[in-house]
């Protein structure tokens, strides 16, 4: 029966276990040094041998735990050793358990049970600790802020997730917490990882780095205000021979200058050694609050009778008594000063301080509105000579472009002074000629007319042919350009492909063969390469390439000169740019080409021009905002300018680049104003404001700008206002229009905004289509700049 009860509480004891042993996989139970034997108290030993009180003798090997802790005790050492019951019976990493048969009688059931009581209150015993001390571990972590460098040490708890320092560092520098990654030893950490997985100890020193996946949009700077936050740093101390103890130190960064509090210096080699101080902080004094009472303006008088601690006496003549007079003063009373003349005398004093003091303040004031007069004077002075310098650079660069023209707007200059030309001469002869003579005169016009146009038309041809050649070198200087792209860190990296090598290659053969005044064996050796580089594909343009390749060779070997050869050596050229511009021969052309190799993706963008019948891309057109439909290309129409009416739209242009860049530094997401386009600021201009500025009817476009009329809202035709540029910085800084204007002239604005979105009726409608397309934040971002827009210029000759 005993044996029967034995069995069954040893069977409880081991479920127990077994459940304890479900709940943590391991539990530390330290065991004092002092109960084990001395033979096998050893360092690094594997086994441990433990009689029981019935003569059973039990062996078990364990593995040797570190200890969570890294201080120990001098006079109290603890050896934990990681044990349970399950492994004792059942683990294949240790060795079998050996029981010797029971020799004697076993202990009672009683006795047995309340043994199992104590183990296992030991056990829990062990957990509660094993929970505290990982709860309140704390290791010393040194941030590394990415690419600043910024260094940050703080404490933080080994047991705690790494997406609480993100969470913290994502509040001090501003950027969302999934930006952010964590990195130490290497390796990009998660959130729900914690230091112990990767080995940290308490009391332990680790760096860990944190760096922005985005750093264009979510940049990490250096944190401010960090002067004052505590530092941990562990000291190792020693405590005996050879024990030495760590010891986190907590430094406090403080403004307090430490005082001389003496030392000594050492005679052989010369270190001074100071006193140490304390870190106290000093009290600092409570401000006070602003006292506002009478005690501060009145005077309190006190009387109060002392007593000399030496006695006096004086003696007078008397009988028996001789007291010398000799040095006796007479002393008659003075004139009586009232106090009301007291008074008087102070108030007189005080007019008198008041009088200089006045004539100080004047001085100071005067000299103020002085300075301040200075001062608008010498800005109206240069503001004056900065518009006389803006006004002489707009001659001086419309006299060039009359001179040397290279753009459209510059040649739209030309026709439109011809035109002014023509107008003055038909007005004078008309009003100097009659009859025969005035078609004489007429005949004469025409011709100088026609010779002027013909000039104008040489001008064109040379400066197309100058435009064809930028844009040919640009393409090629696009194509073999190198990757470029931006680290976290803020560092440019530039990478090569075969197909941007291959572009420069090819641009490199190009560039020899557009060499001139080379001479004949070099170039034979540019048209050998062309010609190996050219074999390389077989189509009817490379046989063509090498069929005029052989035919210039045998040429210069006949003695051809070579100005006879220019226009071979040109077809050549062409040719090869062609090639250059399939994208079968050079991939990198691909990304380039503005018409895209697939019919299919541009065949519904092609429109007829009822004016050149051609059919041609939606690009040709230019479509204001009140269109119908669509009649005549771009060239049609700047040919019928020519032609006709011989107007000049680089003010309009001007003014319409003014309105983007204003626009687009308001930053509230206006779209009205992008799809504005030249005609409809033409008709607006000339149509609804009549070309000249509302308050002051100035009427020089190049000085004029379209302001908001109510900054608050989104620019519209029907909210805006055409002023100077002087006015619309004016108008601009008003908070109150309707306090600032009278009501007429309000009713006056009021009515042409009627007008103008009476025209423009169709842009709310235009709008509401493009609510998410991305072309207008590209407009947009293209004029976004933080200085003043200038206006068109070409390029200045070098002197």
């Amino acid at each position: 029966m005993s044996e029967h009860r034995e069995n069954f509480d040893a069977q409880n004891v081991v479920e127990a276990s077994e459940e304890s042993d479900d709940a943590f996989e391991t539990v530390n139970i330290p065991v004092p040094s002092e109960e084990l034997p001395e033979s096998h108290q050893t360092e690094g030993s594997g086994s441990e041998v433990e009689p029981s009180d019935g003569g059973c003798v039990t062996l078990v090997e364990e593995e040797s735990d570190q200890s969570v802790s890294s201080r120990e005790t001098n006079d109290e050492q603890l050896i934990e050793g990681v044990v349970t019951p399950r492994q004792v019976s059942f683990s294949p990493k240790f060795k079998k358990c050996y029981l010797t048969k029971f020799d004697n009688a076993v202990k009672s059931g009683k006795q047995y049970s309340n043994d199992s009581m104590t183990l296992m209150d030991k056990i829990k015993a062990a957990k509660e600790s094993l929970k505290m001390s990982v709860k309140e571990a704390v290791a010393t972590v040194k941030i590394i802020l990415l690419p600043v460098g910024q260094e940050i040490i703080m404490p933080f708890k080994i047991d705690a997730i790494f997406k609480h320092l993100k969470d913290h560092f994502s509040y001090l520098l501003k950027v969302p917490s999934d930006v952010l990654q964590i990195r130490y030893s290497g390796i990009v950490v998660k959130n729900n990882e914690t230091l112990i997985q990767h080995g940290v100890k308490p009391q332990d020193i680790i760096q860990v780095e944190i760096f922005s996946t985005h750093p264009d949009l979510y940049p990490i700077k250096r944190l401010s205000g960090l002067n004052d936050v505590s530092q941990i740093i562990t000291v190792r101390v020693q405590t005996d021979i050879h024990e030495y103890q760590e010891v986190a130190v907590e430094i406090i960064k403080s403004d307090f200058h430490k005082p001389f509090l003496g030392g000594f210096r050492h005679k052989v080699t010369g270190i001074e050694y100071h006193n140490a101080g304390t870190q106290t902080l000093p009290k600092k004094i409570p401000e006070k609050p602003n006292i506002f009472c009478r005690d501060t303006q009145t005077v309190f008088q006190r009387k109060k009778l002392q007593q000399t601690t030496n006695t006096t006496s004086t003696q007078m003549t008397k009988i028996g008594v001789y007291v010398s007079n000799m040095t006796d003063k007479l002393v008659t009373p003075g004139k009586y000063f009232s106090a009301a003349e007291y008074h008087a005398q102070r108030l007189k004093a005080v007019i008198v301080i008041q009088t200089y003091y006045r004539q100080w303040h004047a001085k100071i004031v005067v000299e103020n509105l002085r300075r301040q007069k200075m001062l608008r004077l010498k800005w109206e002075e240069q503001e004056e000579q900065r518009k006389i310098r803006e006004k002489e650079e707009w001659m001086k660069l419309d006299y060039y472009r009359r001179h040397n023209p290279q753009t459209k707007e510059d040649f739209e200059l030309l026709y439109n002074a011809l035109e002014l030309w023509w107008q003055e001469e038909i007005a004078r002869i008309n009003q100097s000629f009659t009859g025969v003579e005035r078609k004489a005169a007429l005949c004469e016009l025409l011709e100088k007319e026609t010779q002027i146009i013909a000039s104008i038309g040489r001008h064109r041809y040379i400066a197309d042919m100058e435009n064809k050649q930028a844009l040919l070198k640009t393409f090629l200087d696009k194509c073999s350009a190198p990757k470029i792209w931006r680290t976290f860190n803020g560092k440019i990296i530039e990478m090569d492909t075969q197909f941007t090598i291959r572009a420069r290659e090819l641009q490199n053969i190009y560039e020899c063969i557009m060499l001139k005044n080379i001479s004949q064996d070099e170039r034979l050796d540019v048209l050998l390469t062309l010609k190996h580089t050219v074999k390389e594909h077989e189509c009817k343009l490379t046989q063509e390439i090498l069929e005029l390749i052989d035919r210039e060779v045998d040429l210069m070997m006949r003695g051809v000169k070579q100005h006879n050869l220019e226009g071979l050596r040109k077809r050549i050229a062409t040719l090869f740019f062609h090639y250059i511009k399939t994208p079968l021969f050079n991939p990198e052309a691909a990304r380039h080409l503005k018409i895209p190799q697939d019919p299919l993706k541009f065949c519904k963008k092609i429109y007829f021009c009822h004016s050149c019948q051609l059919y041609l891309l939606s690009t040709e057109f230019a479509i204001s905002s009140t269109s119908q439909r669509i009649y005549r290309c771009r060239h049609c129409v700047n040919l019928d300018n020519e032609t006709r009416q011989r107007e000049s739209f680089l003010k309009y242009k001007c003014l319409l680049k003014q309105l983007y860049y204003s626009e687009a530094d308001y930053e509230d997401d206006s779209k009205i104003a992008f799809l504005m386009k030249l005609q409809d600021i033409q008709y607006l201009t000339e149509n609804i404001w009549a070309s000249q500025s509302v308050l002051s009817a100035w009427n020089d476009l190049s000085d004029l700008v379209l302001v908001r009329w109510d900054k608050s809202l989104e620019w519209s035709p029907w909210n805006c206002i055409l002023l100077t540029k002087d006015e619309g910085v004016a108008h601009l800084r008003l908070t109150n229009i309707e306090e600032a204007y009278e009501p007429l002239f309000i009713h006056k604005i009021k009515h042409k905004h009627i007008l103008a979105k009476n025209y423009f009726s169709q842009i709310p409608v235009l709008a509401s289509f493009i609510l998410d397309d991305g072309e207008i934040d590209e407009i947009r971002k293209k004029y976004h700049t933080e200085t003043t827009p200038k206006n068109i210029e070409s390029p200045m000759p070098s002197p």
